[in-house]
């Protein structure tokens, strides 16, 4: 899966990403396949004292910041003062596909950045949540180029960055008790403080940590415009520890209040059905060892993820997307406990895939351009496309040949109870679903290679290969 966003319009063996022109100080280029990260000649000073004071070594150690190396500076422009290759993403995520817990985790590792740079003369200029990627189970920082040399006199410039894209969505999150992350597509640099202020319930103001980083904040932001601002010197490293603390303490009394949805009980009724789930873990765990060269996976609605950890085991890297996000967070939950280093958990509705957004739609990949799969599960998915969506067979064939080179997928008969339950809700309308159909459709684009039925369901699986 593609580990870089990558500008289509660039010319020649050099790529420049197409989301890393922003900042002055450098810039992330693929050149014959190999990522690197070009660090300029204004960034210099920041640079050397990233490195010279300990931290970056300190940092990369513990695995806190994504790992790099200097590579031979050949070819360089004239504002570059050096070239990195740090190591690749495996999936580049973004905070709107994130669950709740994901995001609180990701403040939580920036703020402790922020802390731990500060021993060390140094502070984090930027607050975002697009510096944060998943790597080897854990959360990582990836931005090298974030960090520059700490001005006690100075407050933090990152402060009301970090209040719009970590804090807020959080607070809204769990004020509300729904899943807002998705507002980080309509607000991508950030939800304003204003809108979050506006949306909180009045007894948001009770916890002072809240009504300090978001209403007084927002108060005395919009009362500063059009004044010229104070110069802040009597601001101090303390200041600065105090305000990371409160920050900190707010984040974690932060809960998501998960409620009942129609597919928290999803494997549990499953496993009510004889052995269908034992069953059909079996012949795929089968196919599976019989498949090679499989490195990516991809689990489209995971649910709490009982298939993506099939995947897992085998040692390969999953990507396990579902449209709920409760699945998905306490998918979350279980793979930091079990400190599960292959399956990232995603909120995303394959119905309506994330899109590519940013400056002429390079900057934020869309999901279809970022997912290059060896191997997709698709399991008992497509009724709820077909009958639940109205999405006919051949739009599913052209979404998985864009995405996988071999699919696991699960037909589900019309005659199925959870079919005729959905047919209960709507006018039954779909005389086209039927298996000749299903395959009519498919063997455009894939060859079957093994079909098998679940025992008595009378649902059957089929493992296809994209052909070439």
């Amino acid at each position: 899966m593609s580990g870089v966003d990558q500008d289509r319009n660039a010319v020649g063996a050099r790529r420049r990403d197409g989301g890393s022109f922003r900042d002055p100080s450098g810039f992330v280029f693929v050149e014959s396949g190999v990522l690197y990260r070009q660090v300029n000649a204004c960034y210099r000073d920041h640079y050397d004292l990233l490195v010279s004071s300990g931290l970056a070594a300190a940092l990369i150690e513990r695995r806190l910041m994504v790992r790099y190396e200097e590579a031979p500076s050949r070819n360089l422009d004239a504002a570059a003062y050096k070239i990195l290759r740090p190591e690749r993403i495996p999936f580049i995520s973004y905070p709107y596909e994130w669950c709740f817990n994901m995001l609180k985790d990701a403040a939580l590792l920036t703020l402790q950045l922020v802390r731990e740079s500060l021993s060390f003369g140094v502070i984090l200029k930027d607050a975002t949540p697009y510096n944060i990627q998943w790597s080897n189970g854990k959360l990582v920082f990836i931005d090298t180029l974030s960090f520059q040399k700490y001005d006690p006199a100075q407050p933090w410039i990152a402060y009301r960055q970090f209040c719009e894209t970590f804090l807020g969505p959080l607070l809204l999150m769990h004020y509300a008790g729904q899943p807002l992350q998705s507002l980080l597509l309509a607000f991508p640099d950030g939800i304003p403080l204003s809108i979050t202020k506006s949306l909180l319930p009045w007894r948001s103001r009770l916890s002072l940590h809240t009504y300090l980083h978001i209403h007084l904040h927002e108060k005395m932001a919009r009362q500063s415009v059009g004044h010229e601002q104070s110069s802040q010197n009597n601001f101090s490293e303390k200041k600065l520890r105090r305000l990371i603390d409160s920050l900190e303490s707010l984040i974690n009394s932060l809960r998501f209040a998960e409620r009942a949805s129609v597919w928290s009980n999803y494997y549990a009724e499953a496993n009510q059905r004889n052995d269908y789930l034992q069953q059909k873990k079996s012949i795929i765990a089968g196919w599976i060892s019989e498949l090679p060269g499989l490195k990516r996976g991809l689990d489209v609605g995971a649910n709490t993820g009982q298939f993506s950890c099939l995947l897992a085991k085998n040692n390969i890297d999953v990507v396990a997307c579902d449209f709920d996000h409760n699945p998905i967070n306490k998918l979350y939950n279980d793979v930091i406990a079990a400190q599960e280093k292959n399956i990232l958990p995603l909120v995303l509705d394959v119905a309506s895939p994330t899109p590519s957004i940013g400056v002429n739609n390079l900057e934020r990949a869309s999901f279809i351009d970022r997912t290059k799969a060896d191997i997709c599960l698709a399991l008992a998915l497509i009724h709820h496309l077909a009958i639940g969506k109205n999405i006919h067979f051949e739009k599913m064939v052209e979404l998985f040949s864009k995405i996988t080179r071999y699919l696991i997928i699960e037909y589900v008969p019309k005659a199925d109870e959870k079919v005729q339950l959905m047919l209960k809700q709507k006018k039954d309308i779909y005389d086209s679903y039927s298996e000749d159909n299903f395959l009519k459709a498919f063997q455009k684009r894939f060859n079957v290679v093994d079909k098998k039925e679940i025992g008595d369901s009378r649902r059957v699986l089929f493992l296809m290969k994209k052909i070439d």
